[in-house]
């Protein structure tokens, strides 16, 4: 069974976050770069490059994707500074969103030569983890075609609310970024973007949805046994991760 590295990071500021997963995607690039130049026999499959899953919250802070519109952030420097938030352009897909104590976010740094090469499989299977996550407390939940995410009634007309913002990055099969689900999360945030770039759409959190606050490290457990369900991988949760990265080589 394939084996993925867990830790849960805490709440971290999100650039620090970023910084330690390139760190950690450069590793395996390293390795895989290093296996091209060599033109190795062995195939891509058997390199040794680590695969890892981290869970942490961030502080206050709006984020705005590769193909992202800086007409979608509607505050500006002051404004942000007086609601305690930072804005980061970063180089994952998608536009803008919003992340905040109270969500859960999963950032994946897997080789995907280990599962599939397909990266809208990849999307999928990500999105699947949140779906059989919101089932369990009885939220139905499914995908806007054309739209990545998970969302509530996206096949009612003006219903349709997403829960859960994704977007990654991909290199030579490496990915990073990933996901963020509402949980306790305050929403009132999100009315000062428009979120990944959506203007005739809501966003919800599991609190709103069953209208009480949700013990969120239970959250927590069961993304990680649908997450290693849905990959067929075993997760190892560990402490090691971060303590093994040089802060200083942490910044994107």
């Amino acid at each position: 069974m394939k084996s993925i590295l867990f830790q849960d990071i805490g709440l971290m500021p999100y650039e620090a976050a970023w910084g330690f997963q390139e760190v950690l995607m450069r590793g395996n690039l390293e390795i895989k770069s290093e296996w091209y130049r060599s033109g190795s026999p062995v195939k891509p499959t058997e390199l040794h490059t680590k695969d890892y899953l981290l869970f942490c919250e961030h502080p206050h802070v709006y984020t705005l994707g590769k193909s992202g519109h800086m007409e979608n952030l509607l505050v500006n420097d002051t404004r942000l500074a007086e609601m305690g938030a930072t804005f980061v352009k970063t180089n994952r897909g998608g536009d803008i969103t919003y992340h905040g104590p109270g969500q859960v976010v999963g950032y994946p740094i897997l080789d995907l030569e280990h599962f599939e090469t397909d990266l809208g499989k990849y999307m999928r299977n990500l999105e699947e983890v949140i779906i059989r996550t919101l089932a369990i407390h009885g939220i139905s939940a499914g995908r806007l075609p054309g739209s990545t995410g998970v969302w509530l009634d996206p096949d009612i007309k003006g219903r349709a609310r997403k829960i859960c913002a994704m977007g990654v990055r991909c290199s030579r099969w490496v990915t990073m970024h990933g996901f963020a689900l509402n949980v306790n999360t305050d929403l009132n945030y999100f009315n000062y973007i428009v979120p990944c770039g959506i203007t005739d759409k809501a966003v919800t959190s599991l609190k709103k949805e069953l209208g009480r606050e949700v013990d969120i490290e239970s959250i927590k457990q069961e993304l990680k046994c649908n997450f290693a369900d849905v990959f067929g991988a075993e997760l190892r949760e560990t402490q090691s991760i971060l303590p093994d990265v040089v802060t200083a080589s942490i910044s994107p």
